[in-house]
């Protein structure tokens, strides 16, 4: 959610902004804020008068009271009693109008930093850098959950008499190489200086739109019936939510956290046969990092953060590249935001793994999280957050660039202290 001084003075780069997002229909909504932030300013401001009027008369009555004009007195208090009417009047009008506004500018996109490349969708996303050799062995690399079943590694036909599509059971191995690799990626974070958390797995529904567009949240959350709770898509929204209403000292940032949680998305649309198996899913685990910080870092911040993802994924023997994503492929909060994808030898092609953003103080201002400048000013923080590892697809990266001809997978060797030494699993099938 953008500044409305910031709409209020500068209408024409927020329609620019809409335009370069692609979403001509928004365009009309920043005329409507306007002529709705006119009208409570004007509320505002008549409210404001009788409020001053008020406080005289009110000196007036004592005055006439004390010199005995009692029946003056009373005229006065007809008048404030009137004034009072419409006092109540003007604020409900305040009131309208402020959660009209409020509803609007909850839809308007953030504006995008100016390095975003402009682009419709997707498919326009600009590929940054890539970072190790992709390579395609000579032979045949099966599909991800075949490797899986020949370690009797994966059941999906199990997980889906007991809970349907897009869940599975992970077994063995594959269940420990699992663990092995959110494990890895919670101490590789903290030996980065990020505090670990494990926060809660549902959050209400004041902290869901503080922290995603209405768009997002109906097509990735799940609702509990009859409860203000919904079941979070990333620990992200649990963790940026930690900082609700709060003003934290300025020297006490940036605030560098890593989590861990399960992950429950809805994961509507279509799904091709490259979405099979474990790659979109309605529950999977993953392991995260977010930052809350002075708004002058987070450039800093950003690039600190998906190189993080980059260098995970390359000590486990893991090519990946950087993708620049484009205006039109932004959530309506993002400034800025990179995917990081990797290599699949079976496929020949890259496929994304996690993804980097900047909100600016998008979830900062929806969430009233403040800084306490050291001048004493108070001031919305940055946001930003990150993918470490999201293993059920991280799994597919891992297995298919480690596989050996004779079906066995090397276990790369910042994983072998967890999972008790093994240097390679060997198929059972």
């Amino acid at each position: 959610m953008i500044d409305i001084k910031f709409l209020r003075e500068n209408p024409e780069a927020v329609k620019e902004n809409i335009r370069k997002k692609f979403q001509d229909d928004k365009l009309p909504l920043v005329d409507e804020v306007i002529v709705l932030d006119e009208e409570r300013r004007k509320a505002q401001q008549e409210a404001d008068n009788i409020k001053a009027e008020k406080n005289k008369l009110s000196k007036q009555i004592g005055a006439l009271m004390a010199q005995g004009k009692k029946d003056e007195a009373e005229e006065v208090k007809k008048q404030v009693a009137k004034d009072a009417e419409k006092l109540a009047k003007l604020e409900e009008k305040q009131k309208e109008c402020e959660e009209k506004t409020t509803k609007i500018m909850m839809v308007i996109p953030n504006i995008i930093d100016p390095t975003v490349p402009i682009g419709k969708d997707d498919s326009e996303n600009v590929e940054i850098k890539r970072y190790g050799e992709p390579v395609v062995p000579e032979y045949e690399i099966p599909y991800h959950t075949e490797i899986m079943e020949r370690f009797n590694g994966i059941d999906i036909d199990a997980a889906g008499r007991v809970a349907g599509n897009g869940f599975y059971y992970l077994m063995g191995d594959i269940a420990r190489l699992h663990s092995a690799v959110i494990s890895y990626a919670r101490d590789f974070m903290i030996d980065r200086g990020f505090t670990y958390c494990v926060p809660p797995f549902m959050i209400r529904s004041n902290v869901v739109t503080g922290v995603m567009s209405f768009a997002e949240m109906d097509a990735m959350m799940y609702k509990i019936e009859g409860e203000d709770l919904y079941l979070i898509g990333t620990s992200e929204h649990s963790m940026i939510g930690k900082f609700i209403d709060t003003i934290t000292p300025e020297e006490q940032l940036p605030l560098t956290l890593t989590s861990y949680s399960p992950c429950f998305r809805k994961e509507k649309g279509a799904h091709g046969i490259e979405e099979r198996g474990v790659y979109r899913i309605h529950q999977f685990e993953k392991q995260e990092m977010i930052v809350v910080c002075k708004p002058e870092d987070s450039p800093f911040w950003f690039d600190k953060l998906w190189s993080y993802t980059v260098e995970l994924f390359r000590s486990m023997d893991v090519p990946v590249r950087t993708l620049e994503c484009c205006s039109g492929d932004l959530a309506d909060l993002k400034v800025k935001s990179f995917d990081v994808e990797a290599w699949s030898p079976r496929q020949k092609k890259y496929f994304e793994v996690g993804s980097c953003s900047n909100l600016g103080d998008a979830q900062a201002r929806r969430l009233k999280i403040r800084v306490n400048g050291k001048d004493g000013k108070k001031y919305f923080a940055h946001t930003l957050n990150n993918t470490v590892v999201a293993p059920p697809r991280m799994l597919i990266a891992l297995l298919e660039n480690n596989l050996n001809e004779d079906g066995s997978v090397n276990i790369p060797e910042v994983l072998r202290p967890y999972m008790g030494g093994k240097d390679k699993l060997v198929p059972v099938k």
